[in-house]
This record gives C-alpha cells, sequence and structure tokens, in this order.
C-alpha cells in the first residue's frame, strides 16, 4: 500500500471528534512505557530522532524486575556515556538513586540463598552467599513505580510524544513504515516500530511471532506482591555462632533466595539502606507448575500461607508483617519468539521472551539489547536502509539470551534439591560475574579514552557467543553447556545428585578461566563470597600473570584503561 492510500485510509478511519483525523508523523514509535521503552525512547530522542512512546497503562504503577545485577549497571553506564543521557547515572547506585530518584530504594549488595525443606529448619551449612564487588558496583533495588515514572518523564524531557492509557488497536505495514491506530482512533505514522510491552506484545500477536511450545526447557509460575513489616532473615534464622555471613554482608543486605524444591521464595527490601524511607519489602514466590500446579480453589494469599506453613525459618520473616496490594499470579512465565527483528520492526526484550527472575537478570539483558538496537536505529534513520540484514545481530542477541539463561535456570532448578549440586552450579553462575562486568568496563574506558570513538562499543557485538554473559569466552561456554548436560542427567534419573556434583566441581576446577583468588576452586565448605579490595588487587595480579589468555588480554586492557586514565587526570564517567 502507498503512502497516500495509507494516508486515505487512516483518515477514513478516524473521526472527527476529538484527536480524530489527525495524522501524526514519527520516526520511531515505542510500544511500552517502562524502563526499557522510556529509556530507549530518551536515548533516541536525545539523538535527534522524532518519537512517540505509547502505552496501554499509565505511571505510576507496580512492576518486578525490581533487582539490579553488575551487568545492569555497567550497561546503563555504557548507555548514559554513549548516547549522551546523563540522566541514566542515577541508577548505578543508591546514593545516586536517593539523590535523584527519592529515598524509596534499597542497596543490592549481595545475592543470598538459603536450602529449605518441607517442616525442617534450614542446615545454616546449605547456604551460598555472591557479595557484589564494590570495585565494580553498588547495585541497587529499585521501587519500579518510582524508577519508570522518573524516566518517562525523562523520555518526555528530551521529546518523546507521550500517550498513556492508550491502546494501539492496529499495526498496519508497508514498504515505507508502519501506521499504528490508537482505540481513540488517533494515528501515528512511524518509520519504525518497537515493541516494548511484554508478553502482551501486539507485534507478537500480529504477526503469530509466539513459539507454540516454547522452545525453553524450564518451567515455572510465580506470584508475587509486597509486603510492610518483613523481619530481615539475619534475625530470625537460629542459626548457631559462626554461621550467618560476616555482619557487613547480611542476607539482607541483598536480595534473599529461599530455595525449595524446584521453587524459590524471594525477599528484596527496599528498606534495607540508611537513607530509605519506604517499608517494603517485594515478595514472591516462583515455582515449577508441573509440580505445584496452580490451585483454582483457593486465593492466591491461601495458597501463599500454605507454602509459608511448610519452612518455618521463612514463615518467621512474616510474622506481623501486612500485604500492601493485591497478589499477581501467573501460570507458566517462560515464552519465547521464532523471530524478533523484521522489516522496520523489533520485538524488544521482554516482548521477545522470558525464562525467571532467578539471577536478576531481566533488565541486563534488556539493555544489553538496547544498545545493540539504538545505534542501528539511529544509523537506518540517517541513511533509510531498514533492512533485516542490519538488524541481524539483535536476533542473534535476543535468542542467545534467552538460550543461556534457559540453560542456568533450569540447571538451578534441577539442583536446588541437592546441596552439593547446587554448591557447584552457584559458582559456576557466579563465577563469571566479574569478568563479565570488567568486559564492558574495559570497553567503556576504551570508548573514553579513545576520545568517544562509537567502533569500540560495535567491536563488543564481534563475540562467539551473542547472549551469554561473557560472550567472548570459550572456556565458559564449555563449562555452562557441561553443567547444563550433567544437571539433564541427573534430573533424567542417569546420575545421583553426588556424581552430578562431582563432575560439575571438576569441571570447574579444570576450568583456567576460573579464578583462584576469589576462591570459586575451593573445598565445598567454602560457601560465602566477598572479594574485598585485597581480594580484587589478587585478583587483577592473577588475571595479569596467571590466568589463561581470554582472562589475560581482559586484566591487561582494564589496568591499563586505569593507567591511562590515572596519567591524563581523567575521570572514565
Amino acid at each position: 500500500m502507498t503512502s497516500r492510500a495509507q494516508e486515505h485510509k487512516a483518515t477514513e478511519a478516524t473521526g472527527a471528534a476529538g484527536r480524530r483525523g489527525e495524522w501524526k508523523e514519527c520516526d520511531v514509535l515505542i510500544l511500552g512505557s517502562g524502563l526499557a521503552g522510556s529509556v530507549t525512547g530518551a536515548i533516541l530522542a536525545r539523538q535527534g530522532a522524532k518519537v512517540a512512546l505509547v502505552d496501554a497503562g499509565h505511571h505510576p504503577r507496580f512492576a518486578v524486575g525490581e533487582s539490579q545485577n553488575p551487568q545492569l549497571v555497567e550497561w546503563l553506564h555504557i548507555l548514559a556515556v554513549r548516547y549522551d543521557v546523563p540522566e541514566l547515572k542515577h541508577l548505578l547506585d543508591i546514593k545516586a538513586v536517593t539523590e535523584n530518584i527519592g529515598p524509596h530504594h534499597g542497596r543490592k549488595q549481595s545475592f543470598g540463598f538459603v536450602k529449605h525443606r518441607p517442616n525442617r529448619e534450614p542446615d545454616p551449612r546449605e547456604a551460598t552467599l555472591f557479595v557484589i564487588p564494590k570495585m565494580l558496583t553498588e547495585a541497587t533495588h529499585m521501587f519500579r513505580q518510582d524508577t519508570d515514572s522518573y524516566y518517562l518523564n525523562v523520555a518526555a524531557s528530551y521529546g518523546c510524544t507521550i500517550r498513556q492509557d492508550w491502546r494501539a488497536t492496529d499495526l498496519d505495514f508497508d514498504d515505507d513504515g508502519v501506521t499504528v491506530t490508537g482505540h481513540d482512533g488517533e494515528v501515528f505514522r512511524a518509520k519504525y516500530l518497537i515493541d516494548a510491552s511484554g508478553f502482551r506484545s501486539p507485534l507478537a500477536q500480529k504477526f503469530g511471532l509466539r513459539e507454540e511450545p516454547s522452545r525453553l526447557k524450564h518451567h515455572a509460575r510465580s506470584m508475587f506482591t509486597h509486603y510492610v513489616g518483613i523481619k530481615p532473615y539475619d534475625e530470625v534464622n537460629n542459626y548457631p555462632e559462626g554461621l550467618n555471613p560476616p555482619p557487613e554482608s547480611p542476607f539482607h543486605g541483598g536480595t534473599l533466595h529461599h530455595l525449595i524444591e524446584r521453587g524459590w521464595f524471594w525477599i528484596i527490601p527496599f528498606n534495607n539502606h540508611e537513607d530509605s524511607r519506604n517499608p517494603v519489602c517485594s515478595i514472591g514466590l516462583t515455582m515449577d507448575e508441573r509440580l505445584y500446579p496452580r490451585r483454582k480453589d483457593i486465593t492466591p494469599q491461601e495458597e501463599f500461607d500454605s507454602f509459608l506453613d511448610q519452612y518455618p525459618a521463612v514463615k518467621r520473616q512474616f510474622e506481623g508483617a501486612t500485604r500492601v496490594r493485591e497478589w499477581v499470579s501467573a501460570d507458566r512465565i517462560q515464552y519465547s519468539s521464532k523471530q524478533t527483528v523484521g522489516h522496520r520492526w523489533c520485538l524488544m526484550s521482554h516482548a521477545a521472551g522470558f525464562v525467571d527472575p532467578l539471577y536478576s537478570r531481566g533488565l541486563s539483558n534488556t539493555f544489553e539489547v538496547v544498545d545493540a538496537l539504538a545505534w542501528r536505529v539511529l544509523e537506518s534513520l540517517k541513511d533509510d536502509d531498514f533492512s533485516v540484514e542490519r538488524y541481524e545481530y539483535v536476533e542473534r542477541l535476543e535468542q542467545g539470551l534467552l538460550d543461556f539463561n534457559d540453560k542456568i535456570v533450569n540447571s538451578s532448578y534441577i539442583a536446588f534439591s541437592h546441596f552439593r549440586l547446587w554448591n557447584a552450579v552457584f559458582r559456576v553462575w557466579a563465577c563469571f560475574t566479574t569478568p563479565a562486568t570488567i568486559r564492558q568496563i574495559q570497553a567503556r574506558q576504551d570508548y573514553l579514552l579513545s576520545g568517544k570513538d562509537d567502533q569500540v562499543f560495535k567491536d563488543m557485538e564481534k563475540a562467539a557467543y551473542p547472549g551469554l554473559w561473557w560472550p567472548d569466552s570459550h572456556a565458559f561456554k564449555h563449562l555452562l553447556d557441561v553443567t547444563a548436560e550433567t544437571c539433564e542427567k541427573y534430573e533424567a534419573g542417569a546420575i545421583d545428585g553426588d556424581k552430578a556434583a562431582d563432575i560439575v566441581f571438576e569441571a570447574i576446577r579444570n576450568c583456567e578461566s576460573v579464578n583462584t583468588p576469589f576462591g570459586w576452586k575451593d573445598g565445598e565448605e567454602h560457601r560465602f563470597y566477598r572479594a574485598t579490595t585485597p581480594t580484587m588487587i589478587k585478583f587483577m595480579w592473577w588475571c595479569n600473570t596467571q590466568a589463561p589468555p581470554e582472562m589475560r588480554a581482559l586484566g591487561r586492557a582494564m589496568l591499563s584503561g586505569v593507567v591511562k586514565s590515572s596519567l591524563r587526570g581523567k575521570k572514565l564517567t
């Protein structure tokens, strides 16, 4: 259909009342104004694009995805400097969030995991903890109704046209762009469409993009809400002296995961920082729906309470606590798409698929996609080339993010029932978080030291395994594959849990890229990992002197960047 015919169609489709009959031109239309959509809109508008940002709902609103990880923080830092959106730095640490967005957010000092068995007190030796190295970042627990509203306003301040409570009823693509009609008859004409909405993606529905059934191996359903009055686990767990984490890194200092067979509770406090004025904790329960089918004969609260009744140490956290919003209860939350990019459109991040909130990877994955998508859209607008080939990497990245996350999450759920195996799988996940983040920091350093040569970031996309959290590492890819294969054998009954644990621990010991200063190769009694400044110094020394080539190159590049910036008197921000 020609543009003239499209205009005629749009005019006929709209009446005379209110805004009806108007035709609004824009370069990019974004469906969904959560963090993904608003940040993308702010970036594109800051770089001169004309953006319309529309949403079927409105802000402020409840959203999950409240817990950061180190890579998320660094992706935000990269986006801030690459696209000149300084407001993104307001999410880089708890101090910045508190000062710029408000005193309603918690700190994310650590990832804590405690194993529970029904009707028993937990064994204090069956817990693991990874404290995020301060040298890398200081993550936060985001009170999403505040953060999302803030970044919607940032997008508006850079010139985005905003529509809330605006539901797209028709998407009509042609060679020159897309015509989007709203429920009120208002019509937008865009050169490119980004769907950042989520599971109920209008774009996925229009083109039948969902995989049925999903290829994802992991299975889980979820229920979640907010509470006030939750007690810190450190105060109620009854552990003997010396078996709690160190006082400077308590369970309540970060995101706490209570592990049950093929499921977990999350406790995400917004009140664990001295400047927070928010008494709320985010609470959730995610579990394999094949083992725990959803009951239709009881309320979500009754179902949640029935789980609490089985786990006494978890239940003590809830004594005297009060729920402050309705439960959201969802059936299987895993979904995937057979295609995520097409001519003049992209199904972005959570609109493309989702695995599980375990390990807080949702927004980290999202902003890696935003980084890969934004520069391509800006170049397409300059040269009017929206060919699918230009966006092929975005497709591989989004599918890889789903597949690799599915491997580690599915392995983890399998391992929840056997602590030795869990202890090994936990190490596989955690041991590459630091080098993966250093890779990002190194690229940002190189970009700033080069005078902002964008090729630095484009070269990051030449990695062998897009979507793997350290995508350059052949050793990590092999270790993850061994872990997933071993856990699946245990699940199938081909080997027992101890044998599976032995195999994964052996694979960790044999992997040269697993660093020794953190203690990942130490005995199984080493369960709490806290990288102090001296530990990080030993880690950098190991990277530069003893590590295999892929780690040595990373360590030397980062150390070189630090030295160069110091000599030049530059602050790499």
